[in-house]
């Protein structure tokens, strides 16, 4: 399913983020999402898809989908790492599927509520609350907030614009503000030449978890609705600790695989705990014929 695939991809990037540890922060994000948009645009030439023109709510929702979404997110997941590690920071991203059942819109079914609520106790199960610390915390809720915008300010843009082209007009607008995050945090030392790991690394986020995540997972949040998208949310946790196991980087533990399996089931019932019952067919009405004569 394109969601889950969508959120396990973006928690690969926790595993794949190691190979470019060494590389400027800022400037490597600027690096990534210049390469992305140079493949969503090329993406959107080859299906026909034009420059479209925005009005000015729209350009508004876009500037903060960029700010919010992609730039204050990932500054508020650095940060939130720096201070406590990253286990406070997923264990709070693990409640994003109950946020956005109950601020997506309308009422959220009580199954989808109770799916949502296994979801983030298996993201708390498979991440671990770790020693964290209010600083720690303070910026891994501003994480929380941004991943919830991520998919709630796309909405009112998607009918319009598109997965393809609301993912490339808000990776090229987190290009410049990335680069001005550089500048003043690095100076001129905030690009330099990649390794050929850090270079495969960067390969990987611009297209996969930028390019392929964003485009099936704006795709699909249209059909399922925030509060049911945001159940596979939970996957993130799960593709965080596959890709530590394939890369040799951490052996699953068995309190990963309970979370991992708890999240699947919360997003099992959260889908199917409640299947509408078929209406019964209606009995053919019978017509009284006078007779005739």
């Amino acid at each position: 399913m394109m969601a889950s695939a969508a959120m396990f991809m973006v928690g690969t990037l926790a595993g794949v983020s190691d190979l470019i540890n060494g590389f400027p922060v800022y400037g490597g994000q600027a690096v990534r999402y210049a390469i992305g948009t140079l493949v969503l645009l090329a993406i959107a030439r080859l299906l026909g898809q034009r420059f479209v023109r925005l009005t000015p709510r729209e350009t508004v929702l876009l500037v903060l989908l960029t700010l919010t979404g992609l730039v204050l997110f990932n500054v508020a997941v650095i940060e939130s790492t720096k201070h406590a590690g990253p286990a406070l920071a997923g264990t709070v991203l693990g409640t994003v599927p109950l946020v956005l059942a109950l601020v997506g819109g309308r009422r959220p079914a009580p199954h989808v509520l109770v799916g949502a609520s296994v979801v983030v106790a298996g993201a708390t199960v498979a991440t671990g609350l770790g020693t964290g610390n209010l600083p720690g915390l303070l910026w891994s809720l501003v994480a929380l907030a941004c991943e919830v915008s991520f998919s709630l300010l796309a909405l009112p843009l998607l009918p319009k614009l598109g997965a393809v082209r609301v993912s490339a007009y808000t990776t090229a607008l987190a290009v410049p503000l990335f680069l001005t995050l550089g500048l003043v945090s690095d100076g001129a030392a905030m690009l330099r030449t990649p390794t050929v790991a850090e270079g495969l690394g960067f390969a990987y986020l611009s297209i996969v978890v930028t390019v392929l995540a964003f485009f099936l997972w704006y795709t699909v949040l249209p059909r399922l609705g925030p509060a049911r998208a945001g159940l596979f949310a939970g996957m993130i946790p799960v593709g965080a600790i596959a890709t530590g196991a394939v890369l040799g980087l951490a052996t699953p533990t068995p309190a990963d695989l309970a979370g991992a399996g708890l999240v699947i089931t919360g997003i099992v019932i959260g889908l199917y705990g409640r299947r509408p019952r078929p209406a019964p067919a209606e009995e053919p009405a019978v017509v009284h014929r006078q007779p005739v004569g």
